[in-house]
């Protein structure tokens, strides 16, 4: 782990004196980078549109909240038991199948919940679509890290985690107006479409030839220990946004509050403000700030909707979980990613991203049964309990990690 680091920073040394001196900044933008954006954007469009309808899907088809969450846990399910293999097979230098793979089925769910509209094989086509997920962002993730140069790493990261809050900002109201005016059909027919365009997108991107010794499957090779204290920290955040979500659109309906759409498209809005604005300070400062300050807001966000739920309070959560979640998931991704080498880069995301995805799916799970039993109220506030864990954990162990910013400009000071 130790000559990890050290590699990251004689790397950091190197492009900046390519460039004549150690305060240059080397060149962030290129035509690969732009066109994975464009892609991750494709695939968060695709998997959000439907993420944010699904509970009513389910209640159109005769489901309750609590297979609404049930659901939430079984793509997230399917997406964990995939991830780890997708991230050996992208440390084998697989790029281009992992996320042709991904896009094919992320196209082919939605076509499925069109074609065979009952309970339980929606269910399934559901985690046919976590399958498809874990392939196409995880392939996306590896590839970004592989175009964006290491000094500005962080700052990198956060620009390719715009196309998830440009998507967050975008698919649920297209999803829920496609939905509410032409239907379920026309809405995962668009989808499917979006799918396409990222397949397109993505023969365009000629990213570096990944020449790596093959690794042998076993735990070792697809679960990176480097990785897992930035993961166990983001893994407790994100039972908050499964819980998020998967019900705030509900719950907006039964409590006479403005559409779920608005609600994304605020939270969306600063989300997208704190990537442009905030991104390049986890390399200057470190992600500790960004740990604390991202779930204070979080919290705040779930007690606004749990005690005092009203269009000022509901805005106001809008914007708190967008800070949140727009601060924290590229700060934590970026110190997963940051030190691993051509040949741990794809475990490394792979590994981040199955504690996003066990996270997210429990918190839609626990969330779908709070509410049956004990309402929203309840579930909001003891959800938002889920943030006092994270910073623990980070406190604990994550800021003490050899992958960790802060450490790292702690020490070089």
């Amino acid at each position: 782990m130790q000559d990890s680091v050290q590699n990251a920073k004689q790397a950091a040394r190197g492009d900046a004196a390519a460039k004549g001196s150690p305060h240059a900044q080397p060149k962030l933008w290129t035509r690969d980078l732009v066109l994975i954006i464009l892609v991750n954007l494709c695939v968060f469009t695709n998997h959000i549109m439907s993420l944010s309808t699904f509970p009513f899907y389910i209640q159109s088809l005769g489901g309750t909240e609590a297979v609404a969450g049930v659901c939430a846990a079984a793509f997230s399910l399917i997406a964990v038991v995939i991830r780890p293999f997708v991230g050996w097979w992208l440390d084998n230098g697989v790029r281009r199948a992992a996320l042709v793979a991904g896009l094919l089925l992320m196209g082919l769910a939605p076509l499925g919940y069109i074609l065979v509209p009952t309970l339980s094989v929606a269910i399934a086509f559901r985690m046919m679509h976590g399958v498809g997920l874990s392939f196409s962002n995880s392939t996306t993730a590896t590839v970004a890290s592989d175009v964006i140069c290491r000094p500005r790493f962080a700052e990198g990261m956060g620009y390719f985690g715009m196309a998830t809050a440009l998507a967050s900002a975008i698919a649920p109201a297209l999803g829920l107006s496609l939905m509410e005016g032409l239907g379920f059909k026309a809405l995962y027919a668009a989808a499917a479409i979006i799918a396409a365009v990222g397949l397109v997108l993505f023969s365009f991107i000629h990213a570096p030839k990944i020449n790596v010794p093959k690794k042998k499957l076993d735990l070792r090779t697809i679960i990176n220990r480097d990785s897992l204290p930035a993961t166990v920290t983001m893994l407790v955040f994100m039972f908050t946004f499964g819980a998020l979500e998967n019900f705030v659109a509900i719950f907006a309906s039964e409590n006479g509050l403005p559409s779920g759409s608005i609600y994304f498209l605020v939270m969306s809005a600063m989300l997208l403000l704190v990537r442009v604005t905030l991104g390049k300070l986890v390399d200057e400062k470190g992600e500790a700030a960004f740990v604390y300050t991202c779930n204070g807001a979080m919290l705040v966000a779930f007690l606004l909707l749990a005690f005092v739920p009203n269009t000022v309070t509901y805005i106001i959560s809008a914007m708190l979980a967008g800070y949140a979640f727009g601060g924290l998931e590229p700060s934590l991704q970026s110190m997963a990613v940051h030190t691993s080498a051509d040949q741990t880069r794809g475990s490394a995301n792979s590994t981040f991203l199955c504690g996003y995805d066990i996270g997210y799916g429990l918190g839609g799970g626990v969330a779908g049964s709070l509410i049956t039993g004990l309402g929203y109220s309840a579930m909001w506030s003891i959800v938002s309990l889920a943030c006092v864990v994270s910073v623990l954990v980070y406190v604990l162990w994550a800021r003490h990690s050899d992958t960790s910013f802060t450490k790292m400009l702690r020490e070089r000071a």
